[in-house]
């Protein structure tokens, strides 16, 4: 019973995927490049958020080893982009800033990165897989895919946060500058009314 326990557990920490999450900042007129290492056939998934500057847009670009472009947006807010990795090597993933003249932009992203397929066989010859196993990398999916949306859902927050407190504080500088010409109007048209009843005395 206690090695189905830790089987089971050592099944779980192997089923869990790798998944790195950063917060960077883009300069203007510059491009940010990531670098990850992968086996054929691997799973990679990609999830971004422009949380601050300007539009909040970027573009995003995935290259495989071999040069070619995997994924190319322009301008995006958000996304995300689930692919294989169909060679083995060093695939590149860049946020590009260099259209905007002057604003840096905050991204926050993810990069998952499942487990290597040989990884699974060898451990299908090994173990056999089970219906346990099959639940728990469900399980470990689903417990990242949570993980990644609560993050994107305080980024969101954080923007909606900042837009209403600058609305706010506009609304209350234009609500002065109304008062303040109020006040002025009211004291011209007091000052005109004084001058046309004044009586003027002829001598």
């Amino acid at each position: 019973m206690l090695t189905h326990v830790l089987t089971t557990c050592f099944v779980l920490c192997a089923l869990v995927n790798t998944s790195y999450s950063y917060f960077i900042t883009v300069d203007a007129h510059a491009e940010e490049c990531f670098f990850d290492k992968v086996e054929s056939g691997t799973k990679m998934g990609l999830t971004f958020e422009i949380a601050e500057g300007g539009f909040l847009d970027i573009d995003v670009k995935i290259v495989d080893p071999d040069g070619k472009v995997v994924y190319n947006g322009e301008r995006e807010s958000s996304g995300k982009y689930t692919f294989a990795a169909h060679v083995p090597g060093i695939y590149t993933y860049c946020f590009s800033n260099r259209m905007s003249t002057m604003t840096p932009k905050v991204v926050m992203f993810n990069m998952a990165i499942g487990e290597p397929p040989k990884a699974d066989e060898q451990r299908g010859e090994g173990e056999g897989a089970t219906k346990l196993e099959d639940m728990i990398r469900d399980l470990s999916g689903a417990l990242a895919s949570v993980k990644h949306e609560q993050e994107y859902m305080q980024v969101r927050d954080r923007i909606h946060r900042s837009i209403n407190e600058s609305t706010n504080s506009r609304v209350v500088l234009w609500s002065f500058f109304e008062a303040l010409i109020l006040i002025a109007m009211t004291m011209g048209q007091v000052f005109y009314l004084k001058r046309f009843f004044e009586v003027r005395r002829v001598v």
